[in-house]
């Protein structure tokens, strides 16, 4: 990997706490503007959709070769997902994986071989969102979307799993076990965005400039580095997670991907499975001491404000909090 002027690294997990950033910023742009209701999620050409599945069959290229590779009909559209059977673990409950928003299966390359050491694993991309999930239904609220991932689980005959879910993946993941408590062994919420509070008030004020289509792009960039703590030189452009991530930013249109919506204290007291909830020390966008706070309502819940990360929490610490999480599943298996 080549240096920058500052003689340091430029790291891969910054682009997945700036997608986020962009994304979460973006939409709350949209939501101001919007005239009419929930659309279907597209490419906005056939040219540019070929683009982004020439990059994400390069950033794909970094995950361990899937064992099958499953498209699944839903009430909402086509569900492509991932699996890889760990042949030695027939008894252990698989995991069910939900990425970030424009982060697509991909972004779990640094904690997927991990997870294989003891499990099969599923990884989802999500309807309405790039990946290569095609939408064909619009999604009214988030109870939309957890409905197709319910459904998604049935038609591969998941009976019980350990759902997991990072940034707004999270929230909907949290939304699955709300309203789908039988399917899950434990929920796992990584920087849930939107589920445990609200934005920080210092992003969504950042944002609004980020925002705007009208400003030069280097203004743009620079923005989303400052919201996300990251210096400019940290960020490699020609990563292919990357640039994975810019190109669908740039070519699909999510605008009518649901939010996750807040858990009320009373849905979090209600939650029957054990939860594991990782929230980052830095730059948090799922609301960081306060949202562990909240998280302390559910009844069994594990919380773990994690040091010296940033929403890209996955990605900066994948060996400590993969063994972590490998342990909190065998607790419940």
């Amino acid at each position: 990997m080549r240096e920058n002027k500052t003689g340091r690294k430029p790291r891969r997990w910054p682009i997945v706490l700036l997608a986020a950033v962009a994304a979460v910023s973006t939409s709350g742009l949209l939501l101001l503007v919007a005239t009419g209701g929930p659309g279907v999620g597209h490419f906005r050409t056939p040219e540019a959709r070929l683009a982004y599945e020439d990059a994400y069959a390069e950033a794909f290229g970094q995950l361990p070769d899937p064992t099958e590779t499953h498209d699944v009909e839903t009430s909402f559209g086509t569900v492509r997902v991932y699996s890889w059977v760990a042949e030695g673990q027939p008894d252990a409950a698989p995991v069910v994986l939900l990425p970030g928003r424009s982060a697509a299966v991909p972004m779990w390359a640094d904690n997927l071989p991990h997870y294989l050491e003891h499990r099969t694993v599923y990884a989802f991309d999500v309807l309405g969102d790039t990946g290569l999930s095609e939408q064909t239904v619009p999604l009214r609220d988030i109870g939309d979307a957890a409905q197709w991932v319910d459904e998604a689980m049935a038609g591969l005959s998941i009976e019980r799993a350990h759902l997991v879910g990072h940034s707004q993946g999270g929230g909907l993941a949290a939304a699955v076990a709300v309203r789908h408590p039988e399917r899950l062994a434990s929920l796992t919420l990584i920087e849930p965005i939107l589920t445990l509070g609200t934005l920080p008030l210092s992003v969504v004020l950042a944002s609004i400039p980020v925002s705007l289509p009208f400003l030069p792009e280097s203004w743009r960039e620079a923005g989303l580095n400052a919201i996300g703590g990251v210096e400019d030189e940290e960020v490699d452009p020609n990563d292919p997670l990357a640039r994975m991530i810019n190109l669908g930013a740039e070519s699909y249109n999510s605008s009518g991907l649901p939010n996750p919506s807040q858990l009320t204290d009373a849905e979090l007291k209600d939650l029957p499975m054990p939860v594991y909830v990782a929230i980052a020390s830095d730059s948090s966008l799922a609301g960081g001491e306060a949202a562990a706070e909240k998280a302390q309502l559910i009844p069994d819940a594990q919380v773990k404000i994690w040091p010296d990360t940033t929403h890209s929490l996955p990605m900066q610490v994948a060996r400590p909090l993969d063994t972590e999480l490998e342990t909190f599943w065998s607790a419940h298996p």
